[in-house]
């Protein structure tokens, strides 16, 4: 995923990033490009006398500059598809052969009103469609995505390029995020650049609260590694050869975020009992799960994956396979109180529908007494007791009543 500002595009080191994402693209790398247009929105309004306003970050777009801020987002990606398009004897980009697909693959909505300030035209992403996306990928075409987003009632929204990108990194699974600035990374308060930042050294320059373009783009840096991509290194647009020194040497040339070490999903082992029984005991003390006794967690502790922060289990769950049904029981999810509402259980399932499609897993299934509407949310939906493998039917336990819940897993 590579993030290139407005500014990236009509700075004059601009033709050898293009080189760089053609030499990437023919080693077989597969690209998904999503440009911003601030300084062509921001030229485009100032031609027709339009004041722009910019809250937190955003641009407040109303209905006089939504035809001109669509204009220049068009002419941006319609510069970036030429300059992907040359192919001039004696030059890098001879029998390069590009393929560059644009489309409509985000779906947006409304941001709303902020701090009483209406953005009107100025949306968020909704959706994604990364089966769209990813079919050109395994096509050998790099996608083009711009910062605009339909919504399903037919209305164009003005979107940041960086949750765009952000968000396709995510759902696409994404290697690395690459975020080019105007700065070549990070710069500490020692004026010195931080070669590699984890999740947690992140946050605490996020809370400097500023607005530059660097502290967006880390920003957007910190989410797509903790919802899931490995790297993601911010660089300067300005330097020739920067995205091939960032990726192929050692020392790299900007900055790298990655995935703190401390966190960790992996499979349960037996000396993880101990911890796991933490978690679980004040819940089975309330009535919330079936109790289980150390000797049958010895037992069952290959069905537990568990999240583990700095050598402490934070939150587990099991997978109990039904081979002939194809099928799978989630039970036993929980995750400890201080990390709660932090979407640790989300990324823990995440995880655990990716097993249960390795598995050959045709669907998942829960009971549970207290937490329908979190599973809802998940993308469960509410079944019978006739849904269940017949070997789960036989035990089922009226007098707790569970309600039961069912998700189809992807093929």
């Amino acid at each position: 995923m590579i993030m290139l500002p407005g500014a990236a595009i009509t700075h004059a080191n601009f033709a050898n990033i293009v080189h760089d994402i053609a030499l990437l693209n023919n080693l077989g790398v597969r690209i998904v490009i999503v440009h911003g247009a601030r300084q062509q929105i921001d030229a485009k309004l100032e031609n027709h006398g339009i004041d722009s306003v910019i809250h937190h970050g955003s641009r407040v777009t109303d209905t006089a500059s939504l035809s001109h801020l669509i204009e220049a987002i068009g002419s941006t990606r319609f510069a970036i598809e030429a300059a992907l398009s040359t192919g001039l004897p004696n030059s890098p980009m001879h029998h390069a052969n590009l393929h560059v697909r644009s489309g409509n693959f985000v779906t947006a909505m409304p941001r709303g009103v902020v701090d009483g300030v209406d953005l009107q035209y100025t949306g968020k992403v909704r959706a994604v469609d990364a089966h769209g996306l990813d079919e050109m990928l395994f096509n050998g075409a790099i996608a083009l995505v711009s910062p605009i987003g339909y919504s399903v009632t037919g209305e164009v929204f003005n979107l940041t390029y960086t949750e765009v990108a952000t968000q396709i990194a995510i759902e696409l699974g994404a290697d690395k995020l690459i975020a080019f600035t105007k700065e070549n990374g990070v710069i500490n308060d020692a004026g010195e650049l931080q070669k590699q930042l984890t999740l947690l050294q992140c946050e605490k320059f996020l809370l400097k609260k500023e607005t530059t373009d660097s502290h967006f783009s880390l920003k957007a840096c910190y989410r797509a590694c903790d919802q899931g991509v490995n790297r993601a290194q911010i660089i300067s647009y300005i330097e020739d050869g920067g995205l091939i020194k960032e990726l192929f040497t050692r020392d790299g040339f900007g900055t790298m975020v990655h995935r703190d070490s401390y966190e960790t999903i992996r499979r349960a082992r037996i000396d993880d009992v101990g911890g796991i029984l933490e978690l679980i005991e004040p819940l089975e003390a309330e009535g919330i799960l079936v109790r289980r006794s150390r000797e049958l967690l010895e037992q069952e502790v290959g069905h537990f994956t568990v999240m583990e922060i700095d050598g402490t289990i934070i939150a587990c769950s099991a997978l109990y396979p039904f081979v002939q049904d194809n099928a799978g029981e989630l039970a036993c999810m929980v995750t400890h109180p201080d990390y709660q509402g932090q979407s640790k259980a989300a990324k823990l399932l995440s995880h655990i529908e990716k097993q249960a499609s390795k598995l050959t897993m045709t669907q998942l299934f829960v009971l549970t007494t207290q937490t329908a509407h979190w599973f809802l949310e998940q993308g469960f939906t509410e079944s019978t007791l006739e849904i269940l493998p017949q070997e789960k039917q036989t035990i089922y336990n009226y007098q707790r009543n569970s309600k039961i819940f069912v998700k189809r897993l992807k093929s």
